[in-house]
């Protein structure tokens, strides 16, 4: 029961963590939802803002200027979140590899391993609380903005909703934190 709990949480650990550096490293956290026909779409990331066009399939993308420039609050504190939900969920899969028992690593000393996986738990939990936050930061931005706009009557030209990377973002903090769950409450 214990090996097929730790290859569990270990799956779910592992794409977690390829949702939450996929979530960081895309440009499509904001989307564009005009109900109107579109000739482009328009993509906002945490890097860069990319626009396609719909008839031919160019894609270009504008990057911003520096990672040290004046940026929106949104931005900042989500690549910083995100990037810290990055690491810390790399460092936690590291340590759940070593602590699984199926690995020869510390072989002769069970507890050893058991505590591993038990630190793995509550690194991958912290990550996911970051990533979570970060994510749901942007997307609360998002909706603020939308919705101010409304409020004041204010139409230009094209709204934004919350993007496939944003909804990525938030699969892999709240798959990071099942994993830690599993990996702290289920395996004693």
């Amino acid at each position: 029961m214990s090996v097929a709990l730790q290859m569990t949480a270990f799956g779910l650990a592992l794409l977690s963590t390829l949702f939450l550096l996929l979530a960081t490293c895309t440009d499509c956290w904001m989307v564009n939802a005009d109900d109107s026909l579109e000739v482009s779409h328009k993509c906002r990331g945490l890097w860069r803002e990319c626009v396609t066009n719909m008839q031919d399939g160019v894609r270009t993308c504008d990057q911003y200027d520096s990672i040290l420039a004046d940026h929106p609050v949104k931005i900042v504190v989500t690549r910083t979140l995100l990037i810290t939900a990055d690491l810390l969920a790399g460092l936690a899969l590291a340590t759940l590899l070593l602590g699984l028992d199926c690995i020869k690593f510390l072989k002769e000393e069970p507890r050893v391993k058991l505590k591993m996986c038990y630190g793995a738990g509550v690194i991958l939990g912290l990550g996911s609380i970051l990533g979570l936050v970060g994510s749901v930061w942007y997307a609360v931005d998002v909706y603020v903005e939308r919705a101010m706009l409304v409020s004041h009557n204010i139409f230009l030209g094209v709204h934004y909703d919350f993007g496939w990377s944003c909804w990525l973002g938030m699969a892999g903090s709240t798959g990071s934190f099942v994993a830690s769950i599993l990996l702290t409450c289920c395996l004693y």
